[in-house]
């Protein structure tokens, strides 16, 4: 009964001969067929590439959200800035339980890194330049051991992204022998500040402090660009982060400038 039941389903499928004969079809036909099929518009691949793009975006204002949003609060309210890190990664979690909105929550989630990290140095260490590094870099392992386990790329990619901009800010900050005038900047009251930030950028405007300021302009320039020709999400959050390290630099420049 079994082997009758085959044959009768067997039986009912077309030969292959018949599916993909086109010895029969018109040459007109076949033309009119490719011609619609190259100009129908292919919304499959759109619709990723804005969203990519839109984390790209995403991860350029994130970077440049603790120098105008949590800086001020850090200042006058350390204990809050720290306690919202945990509201950040309760939302992040949130957003990563949908799948609409996975990529959002996953790029919040490196967010969170920075933001504990800022809250902590910028909250009770920022008098000693030489603590930034090592407390920004407090996710690192912990990213690493992400992106080993390939979980929460975006925000990891993000996380490494901000990082790497830190850390050539700050090689910056030693080659040019800025350190002493951010501890006296970081005790200074407000009228004394604008001398300080002044003799700063007298260090700055030598050929020296030039070159180097090209140089490494041009490192985070090329590494945010390359990162810019991949197709994943997590490079261009990557990317995005590292490419606003020029933007947030080029905005401190121009307050000491100001001032």
């Amino acid at each position: 009964m079994i082997n009758n039941t085959l044959s009768s389903y067997t039986a009912s499928i077309p030969p292959l001969d018949t599916e993909f004969d086109v010895s029969n079809t018109k040459h007109g036909d076949i033309k009119k067929l490719e011609s619609t099929l190259s100009s129908s518009p292919s919304l499959p691949l759109s619709i990723p590439s804005r969203q990519t793009w839109l984390v790209f975006a995403a991860a350029v204002f994130l970077v440049s959200v603790p120098v105008f949003i949590e800086a001020p609060i850090v200042r006058s309210l350390p204990s809050l800035s720290l306690a919202l890190t945990a509201f950040w990664v309760w939302l992040s979690f949130r957003l990563m339980s949908h799948p609409a909105t996975y990529v959002w929550g996953d790029l919040l989630f490196g967010f969170s890194w920075s933001w504990l990290a800022g809250a902590i140095y910028w909250g009770w260490l920022r008098w000693e330049p030489l603590w930034h590094l090592p407390i920004e870099s407090i996710g690192l392992p912990f990213a690493c051991w992400c992106l080993a386990k390939n979980w929460g790329k975006v925000g990891n990619w993000f996380y490494l992204g901000s990082l790497f901009g830190t850390v050539l800010t700050d090689v910056y900050f030693y080659i040019v022998d800025l350190m002493p005038h951010w501890r006296q900047i970081m005790r200074a009251d407000a009228n004394s500040a604008s001398q300080i930030l002044h003799n700063a950028l007298i260090q700055v405007e030598t050929p020296w402090g030039q070159a180097w300021a090209i140089i490494l302009a041009l490192v985070l320039l090329s590494v945010g660009i390359l990162s810019l020709g991949r197709t994943q999400k997590h490079w261009y959050a990557f990317g995005g982060a590292v490419l606003s390290t020029i933007l947030v630099d080029s905005l401190f420049l121009l307050a000491a400038i100001a001032a």
